[in-house]
């Protein structure tokens, strides 16, 4: 990166990559039953850390700081409920809410300087204000956007999640059921949005350390005094933290499950890839944060996933329908389109 020109040029390459991976990387797990999603986050959290094996090496194994890994324990502690998420409200509207919160928080905590981070500035403050708010206000307008989720059917044979729709009178009776199959269609709404929320702002959050770090590598008083000031070098570490995590949780789920776990074996390629899709994003991500900074990144790189996912939910698998919620879903596009390029411009 030997010129601001290029460092933009390689900032929005690597932000708009991003995007389109985190808006499918959901995609292949569509079409199988995911249970209630203990072992599959599992499962992607492994391929996750398999990828960071790999450009840790390429990196020549940089030094490895264990603060970093707290920023992947936060994100695996929100990615739990990503199943349950997409069976209660589905892929296109649960990225677009976890999305839009995941921008209000990672914006903010990097423009105003939280949790001890220093505060950054851009050219033009308005528009990044500007961007950040039109970001929170799309998040409302998904909210009215209603989803049609088929239910399962639980039996003895796997069905795909999005493709039948089967009525199921006996969820009650059905021991193979996850908890989110037994609630009413009003309550999966509310699970499925709270979740969501709750995920959003756990996944704004997970970049805290890793800035924390560069922020502080700059004072000679500081442990983290020389500190790496490139991103990817902090990612073996952040993905571990993610994969530790996510196997602590998986070992209280076979606890309290007593060891009778409900595993979906056809389920596991498909997690793999999604994991791997979505370390590749991770990735380009680290390499926007260092090209723009998080407080340009972060508007475009976790709104821009919603056009994708919902894409995909309007087309492939029929999730959102009707002309109401297809004006309403155009108005927060171009809200969020907006958004996105007024905090481009920002960084100009």
């Amino acid at each position: 990166m030997s010129s601001n020109g290029t460092d933009l040029t390689i900032g929005f390459v690597s932000s708009s990559v991003a995007v389109l991976l985190f808006g499918s990387n959901f995609v292949p797990l569509k079409k199988y039953d995911t249970g209630d999603g203990m072992f599959l986050q599992w499962v992607l959290c492994a391929a996750i850390w398999l990828i960071a094996v790999v450009v840790n090496l390429i990196l020549h194994c940089p030094k490895f700081w264990p603060f970093a890994m707290v920023g992947g324990c936060i994100w695996a502690t929100g990615n739990i409920a990503v199943v349950p998420i997409i069976k209660t409200i589905g892929l296109g509207l649960g990225i677009l809410i976890w999305g839009s919160f995941n921008t209000l928080t990672g914006w903010a905590s990097s423009r105003f300087g939280w949790f001890g981070m220093d505060a950054e500035e851009v050219s033009k403050p308005v528009l990044n204000y500007v961007g950040a708010g039109l970001s929170v206000v799309s998040a409302f307008i998904f909210l009215f956007i209603k989803s049609e989720i088929p239910n399962n059917m639980c039996s003895v044979d796997t069905t795909p999640l999005m493709t039948d729709h089967v009525v199921n009178n006996t969820q009650d009776s059905c021991p193979d059921c996850s908890w989110v199959d037994k609630l009413s269609t009003a309550q999966q709404r509310t699970v499925g949005c709270t979740l969501a929320v709750i995920s959003g702002i756990l996944y704004g959050s997970t970049f805290v350390p890793i800035i924390y770090i560069k922020d502080h590598s700059k004072r000679n008083d500081s442990i983290y005094a020389g500190a790496s000031q490139y991103d990817l070098d902090y990612v073996f570490a952040h993905f571990s933290g993610i994969f530790f995590t996510s196997t602590v949780y998986f070992l209280a789920y076979c606890i309290a499950m007593k060891n009778n776990l409900k595993l979906y074996p056809e389920a596991v390629l498909p997690g793999f890839l999604s994991g791997v899709l979505w370390a590749i994003a991770t990735c380009c991500w680290f390499i926007a944060n260092h090209a723009l900074s998080a407080v340009v990144s972060f508007p475009i790189i976790t709104a821009g996933p919603g056009f994708i996912a919902a894409m995909w939910g309007v087309f492939m698998f029929k999730e959102i329908q009707g002309l109401q919620n297809y004006l309403l879903m155009i108005f927060a596009f171009f809200i969020i389109l907006t958004g996105a390029l007024c905090t481009a411009f920002s960084k100009i």
